[in-house]
């Protein structure tokens, strides 16, 4: 009788194994510049502490479009098929014999980074610093631009039930707007500066909003950007970088008293703008560099220690989807305006063609499976 019952769950466990490598819909990178909506086979199976989830939201991050359109990121390069997207959000379908605090039909968004569980940094709480992080849509890994994905229960969210599955596929840009704030350690009467008015920029401004900042400057080439920029809040003073670097200066110090910001962002990767940089910040003022240029740059290093300036990066996030979900609930941060386009799942394909050249005022596409 027991040789039966271990029989007949280890085949259970095999069909159970075949049934999840069957195919599901998925966009997929299939090289540099091509991509097709298509049947993907992906081997996943549900472990004890894994939940089973389909994806309802996906939001197109700048990575995906740089993936999309250059192959690669660094060192990180598409070398065979990959499913892209990581900002997400769905319905629970399945949970693992483990998972107490989640049930299938919960509402939940995912953090897309899995560090290893015992590694130096998991342990030390800078889980995103992990150097084997599996992250989602960064090769060789899979995104989640398809039906359905597995993913562990500790790295999955239940969204309140005030919160759209639009707004929780937001959690995920507005972590690294908090993962930013919490860098440069705002303080409530702050003055400061930020770089750049894409959807990072903006989750900068909207995080640092509720830190008590009193002024913040949103520096953009676009005006229809800045115009988003500045409907956010009547704190926000949007600055047409067109004007050139010495009009920016200015307008910074004539509305500090001359100082500068005490706090700076930089979240457009452009390599341009750290000429100006540090001429913005107040004496022992704070720049935290979050977007990623594609070149190295150059910096003015006595011109930083003259001033005593304090230097941070950002790279993703560790413990911040809490926080932003209990923003967002509480209505401390509304990420519904900076949702500027949504396209069905059979058109994620034209949805990546306009991200990548697009018109009019964009902050944030998503892509929904609803």
């Amino acid at each position: 009788m027991r040789y039966c019952i271990e029989q007949t769950r280890a085949l259970a466990k095999a069909l159970l194994r075949v049934l999840e490598m069957i195919g599901m819909k998925a966009l997929v990178l299939e090289q540099q510049m091509k991509l097709s909506l298509r049947e993907f086979k992906i081997e996943e199976t549900l472990g004890d502490g894994d939940v089973e989830i389909a994806i309802k939201r996906v939001g197109i991050c700048g990575s995906d479009i740089h993936y999309y359109t250059n192959g690669k990121i660094g060192p990180f390069v598409v070398k065979e098929p990959m499913i892209l997207g990581h900002e997400g959000a769905g319905v629970i379908t399945r949970v693992g014999s483990d998972v107490k605090h989640l049930k299938v039909g919960d509402r939940v968004c995912m953090e897309p980074g899995i560090p290893m569980s015992f590694s130096k940094s998991m342990k030390e709480g800078h889980y995103n610093l992990d150097p084997d992080v599996r992250f989602w849509a960064t090769p060789p890994i899979h995104g989640i631009t398809r039906e359905s994905v597995i993913h562990p229960a500790g790295f999955t969210y239940k969204l309140p039930d005030n919160v759209s599955l639009a707004e929780g596929a937001m959690v995920e840009p507005l972590a690294i707007g908090f993962q930013a704030i919490h860098k440069a350690q705002i303080f409530s009467g702050d003055t400061a500066v930020v770089t750049g008015a894409g959807t990072i920029g903006l989750m900068i401004v909207l995080a640092a909003l509720t830190q008590g900042c009193r002024k913040i400057f949103v520096v953009d080439i676009s005006a229809e950007k800045l115009a988003i920029a500045k409907a956010i809040d009547p704190r926000v003073i949007p600055i047409l970088a067109s004007n050139g670097n010495e009009s920016i200066i200015k307008e910074v110090l004539l509305q500090t008293n001359g100082q500068g910001a005490e706090v700076v962002f930089e979240a457009s990767g452009s390599a341009a703008v750290n000429e100006y940089l540090i001429d913005l910040l107040a004496p022992a003022g704070k720049l935290v560099y979050v977007g990623m240029p594609s070149r190295p740059v150059s910096l003015d290093v006595v011109k930083a220690q003259a001033k005593e300036v304090s230097m941070y990066t950002v790279f993703r996030y560790a413990n911040m989807y809490e926080r932003a979900i209990a923003s967002i609930a509480a209505g401390l941060i509304d990420v519904k305006p900076l949702i500027t386009h949504t396209f069905a799942f059979d058109q994620a394909i034209e949805a990546y063609e306009f991200a990548a050249s697009p018109s009019g005022p964009v902050v944030k596409i998503q892509i929904s499976l609803e």
